[in-house]
C-alpha cells in the first residue's frame, strides 16, 4: 500500500495563515457593514451586515476543522481527519442559506414598516471599499485552496467572493436610490443579494453531500484507468475493481491486479508496489493507492466458489 498523503509542512503553514487572514478579515468586515449601516439605515447594508454575522461563525468553524483535518491519524481514527471538509462545507452552505433568509425577513420588515435612509454617498462608498478587500481575499483563499488541494479553504473563499458580491449588490442598490430618490431600490438589490446567496449556500450543501456520500469524480476516474492501462501494459498485467474515493485532501484509490499464476507472491508483490506509488505520483494530488493481489489462472473459479459456498475449492 502506497501512503503519500500526508500533509506537506509548507501547504500546512499555508493553510493555516490564510485561514488565520480569513478570520482577520471577518472581524474588519462586520464592524466595517455595521457602522454602514448605523450611517445609512439601508435595509440592504443590514442584510449585507447579517450575511457577515453568519460568516464569521462559519468561518470560525472552518478555522477549527482545518486544524482537526491536519491532525494524524490515531488508533481510533486510523483513517485520520481529513473528511471533516465536507461537513465544513456543509456548515458554511448552511450558514451562508440562514443568511440569506435572514436578509428576506429584514427587508420584509423594512418594506412594510417604511424606508429611512441617510447619507447614502457615504454609506456606498464605505461598503464598496469593503467590497474590494473581499474580493481580493476570496481569490488569494480558493487560489490558496486549489493550491494546498484544500476544501475547506475553496468553500471559505467561495462565501467571501459571495460576501463580495452581496455588497456590490448593496452599492448598486444605494446609487440607484442616490440617482432616482426611488426609496424601494433599496430593498430590491437586498432581495437580489438574497436569491444569490441562497442559490451560493445550495450549491455548497449539495458539494458537501456528495463529498460524503464517496460521489466518484468522472475525470478523476479517466485518469486513474488510463495511468492503470499503461503501467499495467508495461508489467504484462491486468487489473479490476478499480475504486475510489476523495477525503477532501487526499485521494483513496483500491484496485485488484491480476497476476500469471507461475509468478512469485515476491515478484507480485514487487510489481504491486511499484504500481502503487507510481499511480500515487501521477494523479496530481495527495493519494493513498491499496491494491489486492490476485492469479490470473483460476481468478474466475476462486470467486465463482467463494460466492456460492463461502469458501475456497
Amino acid at each position: 500500500m502506497s501512503q503519500t498523503g500526508a500533509v506537506d509542512p509548507a501547504a500546512a503553514r499555508d493553510m493555516r495563515f490564510a485561514m488565520r487572514l480569513s478570520l482577520a478579515f471577518g472581524v474588519l468586515m462586520l464592524v466595517g457593514k455595521v457602522t454602514a449601516y448605523w450611517i445609512t439605515g439601508s435595509a440592504a447594508i443590514l442584510s449585507d451586515a447579517s450575511e457577515s454575522v453568519v460568516h464569521l461563525v462559519a468561518v470560525a468553524f472552518a478555522w477549527f476543522s482545518l486544524r482537526l483535518s491536519l491532525k494524524p491519524a490515531t488508533q481510533r481514527y486510523l483513517y485520520g481527519f481529513e473528511r471533516i471538509t465536507f461537513f465544513s462545507a456543509g456548515f458554511e452552505g448552511a450558514m451562508i442559506v440562514l443568511a440569506a433568509l435572514f436578509i428576506i425577513g429584514v427587508t420584509a420588515w423594512k418594506l412594510t414598516h417604511g424606508l429611512e435612509l441617510q447619507n447614502l454617498g457615504a454609506g456606498a462608498l464605505f461598503t464598496f471599499s469593503m467590497a474590494l478587500l473581499n474580493a481580493g481575499l476570496g481569490w488569494y483563499l480558493i487560489r490558496a485552496g486549489k493550491r494546498n488541494r484544500s476544501l475547506i479553504l475553496e468553500a471559505d473563499g467561495k462565501h467571501v467572493l459571495t460576501d463580495s458580491l452581496t455588497s456590490g449588490g448593496v452599492v448598486l442598490g444605494l446609487a440607484l436610490e442616490f440617482a432616482t430618490g426611488w426609496r424601494p431600490w433599496d430593498a430590491i438589490c437586498a432581495l437580489a443579494v438574497a436569491a444569490n446567496i441562497l442559490i451560493s449556500g445550495a450549491r455548497l450543501i449539495w458539494g458537501s453531500a456528495t463529498g460524503l456520500l464517496d460521489t466518484a469524480d468522472p475525470a478523476t476516474g479517466q485518469l486513474l484507468r488510463r495511468k492503470l492501462d499503461g503501467l499495467c501494459a508495461e508489467l504484462d498485467i491486468s487489473y479490476h475493481g478499480v475504486r475510489f474515493r476523495s477525503t477532501g485532501y487526499r485521494l483513496l484509490v483500491e484496485v485488484h491486479l491480476l497476476f500469471p499464476g507461475g509468478q512469485t507472491v515476491a515478484e507480485a508483490h514487487r510489481s504491486a508496489t511499484l504500481i502503487e506509488e507510481r499511480l500515487a505520483e501521477g494523479l496530481g494530488q495527495p493519494a493513498e493507492v491499496t491494491t489486492h493481489l490476485e492469479a490470473q489462472d483460476d481468478h474466475e473459479i476462486v470467486h465463482r466458489a467463494l460466492h456460492y459456498t463461502g469458501k475456497p475449492e
